[in-house]
């Protein structure tokens, strides 16, 4: 049962990372503050791998075809979603744009499906759920339908690359060492990171270096970003090796509520019934979907 509880402390360790890289969108742009949580939580993720090597001697890696392959899938999915989810936080909100990114599970299930899994009538009653309850929560103001469409946009965007992010995670660390799976995935998650750093860098470095030098000036607030993602992601691969990746995610969705808590005291973002209501449909869609 180990994996419910890394997954029930990755949720706060989440939305405190996202709420960090929030401050940091302004000069940094999102895809600075996205740089933050890769390049200065790699430290941390190397100083937990060390530890778990250390205490794990008996581990044989085996880093064949399969194992570079998913977690460069993993890799690029995870940037592209977290940049997404930065973007429709600046244009949806704090809290609207954490409980879309819930859409990952569904989506996550669809996936399942194409490689072959088979799930249960109560999972597409939550499918159905969870794809109305996104559709409430993202429909627009008249005045505000243009923002709000783009966060709805982005938002669904990074539910996408989450799904698929999610999924080659959880096969790189099944292939990586299957007898030890909490060394696999903070194996993984090393190796993402650093290819993540240097990728997304390296970008900036060429198309807006200005950004790097934002990333720079706030290394401070960028520590506690970076702490706070290499936790959480360590407890999310650490679950990812231990559970399929829509279990994971259903236990997750205790993020939405402490998302909606931080945007309202934080943010002074106040939700209005129909977006209470949208999301509260989506997480119970969420629930259902994966529900044995």
């Amino acid at each position: 049962m180990l994996w419910i509880f890394l997954t029930i402390a990755a949720a706060p360790l989440q939305v405190a990372r996202n709420a960090l890289q929030r401050g940091l969108v302004g000069d940094a742009g999102p895809w600075g503050a996205t740089l933050v949580r890769f390049l200065f939580g790699l430290p941390f993720s190397l100083a937990m791998f060390g530890v778990v090597a250390a205490l794990t001697p008996g581990a044989r890696p085996d880093p064949h075809a399969d194992f570079w392959t998913w977690v460069v899938i993993g890799a690029l999915s995870q940037l592209a979603a977290t940049g997404f989810l930065l973007m429709a936080m600046h244009r949806a909100g704090f809290a609207v744009a954490t409980v879309m990114q819930q859409s990952s599970l569904p989506l996550a299930a669809l996936l399942g499906l194409v490689l072959g899994d088979v799930l249960p009538p109560a999972a597409w009653v939550g499918l159905a759920l969870a794809t109305a309850g996104l559709a409430i929560l993202s429909w627009p103001k008249a005045e505000d339908m243009k923002a709000s469409l783009q966060g709805a946009g982005f938002g669904l965007g990074s539910g996408v690359a989450f799904a698929i992010a999610l999924n080659s995670y959880r096969r790189s660390g099944l292939a990586f060492e299957v007898h030890h799976p909490i060394y696999s995935a903070l194996a993984g998650l090393l190796i993402a990171q650093a290819l993540q750093s240097v990728l997304l860098a390296g970008l900036l470095a060429v198309f807006r270096p200005g950004a790097l030098r934002s990333v720079a000036a706030s290394w401070r607030a960028s520590l506690g970003a970076g702490f706070f993602g290499s936790a959480a992601s360590a407890c999310w691969f650490g679950a990812l090796a231990l559970a399929p990746a829509g279990t994971v995610r259903a236990v997750g969705v205790i993020e939405a509520p402490i998302a909606a808590a931080v945007g309202r005291r934080l943010f002074r973002e106040r939700l209005s019934v129909r977006q209470w209501v949208g999301g509260g449909l989506a997480t119970v869609g969420v629930l259902l979907t994966v529900w044995r």
